[in-house]
């Protein structure tokens, strides 16, 4: 783990599982997708409902790749590490690492997310206290 490695858990809920009993793919991303938010709340303290909101600065997810490693079932606490891996000016690439608790790796991914205006729908540079607090150790 990095210093700038922001960690949270997440139980998998029922509503995340298939017939099959294990997590459907897709509840993953949705998943990842909660765990940035989080990660903007708590870590980089920039409530991201304030940022889509009142701000209206978008943060769209333009590249994803996803490696699945191993099943995860209903009731498992899993364990999400989201790392900087680069900052451009309009433009972050996050590491994602999600694992169960006794450190089995579940799934890895590679995010790309570019700002945009959610007026303009155009990328548009990153604020300054949003690039701030991305440069600042978790």
């Amino acid at each position: 783990m990095s210093p700038g490695t922001f960690i949270a858990q997440r139980p998998v809920r029922f509503s995340d599982c298939d017939p099959a009993g294990i997590v459907f793919f897709p509840q993953y991303l949705v998943m990842l997708n909660g765990v940035v938010e989080e990660w903007f709340d708590r870590a980089l303290s920039i409530p991201y409902a304030q940022l889509i909101g009142a701000r209206r600065i978008g943060l769209p997810t333009v590249r994803l790749e996803v490696d699945f490693t191993a099943v995860s079932r209903h009731g498992d606490m899993l364990q999400w590490q989201v790392t900087v891996a680069k900052l451009g000016r309009s433009s972050l690439t996050l590491q994602h690492a999600c694992s169960s608790n006794s450190g089995e790796l579940r799934l890895r991914a590679l995010q790309v997310l570019v700002c945009t205006s959610l007026h303009t729908h155009r990328p548009q540079a990153l604020p300054d206290d949003v690039r701030a607090a991305l440069q600042e150790p978790v």
